[in-house]
């Protein structure tokens, strides 16, 4: 029997692009821990990506998890096949437009063959105390001092600035 595992999950950023965090709160029976990490340039959307790849990255066998999300493009995407659509298109999402964050999608449906994933959304700031700390950590790490580089959002940052890839 597969361990049984809850994970909540938020991003922030303070602009978007700008300084993010992600923050994720894992329990598994009575043990809980909490992840977060602050960047200096990245997007609302990528944190939310993190948070849950973050979660799912630390457990070390195959395990039945639930993940509470506030945000619709994660559990929306997955949820309805379009990431996987995405991916299966060589990343774009119609023959013209491209799907973002392709470097933690990938990470993301890699972790999610891994794992039997059900993804959950909920109202964001709506009380779920879950939710409610995954953001106070998110925000917290977004505030923060020393924050990493989001290489992933800065590489592409620069492709849609010089219009080719290196």
């Amino acid at each position: 029997m597969p361990n049984k595992v809850i994970i909540h999950t938020d991003g922030a950023c303070s602009g978007n692009p700008g300084p993010g965090g992600y923050g994720t709160v894992m329990q598994y029976g009575n043990h809980r821990q909490e992840l977060s990490g602050g960047f200096r340039k990245t997007t609302n959307n990528r944190m939310e990506l993190l948070a849950v790849i973050e979660g799912l990255q630390l457990l070390k066998r195959p395990c039945e998890v639930t993940v509470f999300s506030d945000s619709k493009y994660i559990v929306d995407a997955v949820n309805k096949g379009w990431a996987r659509r995405w991916q299966a298109n060589g990343w774009k999402r119609n023959r013209k437009e491209k799907a973002l964050n392709p470097d933690l999608w990938a990470q993301l449906l890699d972790l999610l063959n891994a794992h039997t994933v059900n993804l959950q959304w909920v109202r964001g700031h709506a009380g779920n105390p879950g939710n409610e700390r995954a953001d106070a950590l998110a925000v917290a790490a977004s505030q923060s001092d020393g924050q990493a580089i989001d290489e992933g959002y800065e590489k592409q940052a620069s492709i849609r600035q010089t219009g080719f890839q290196t």
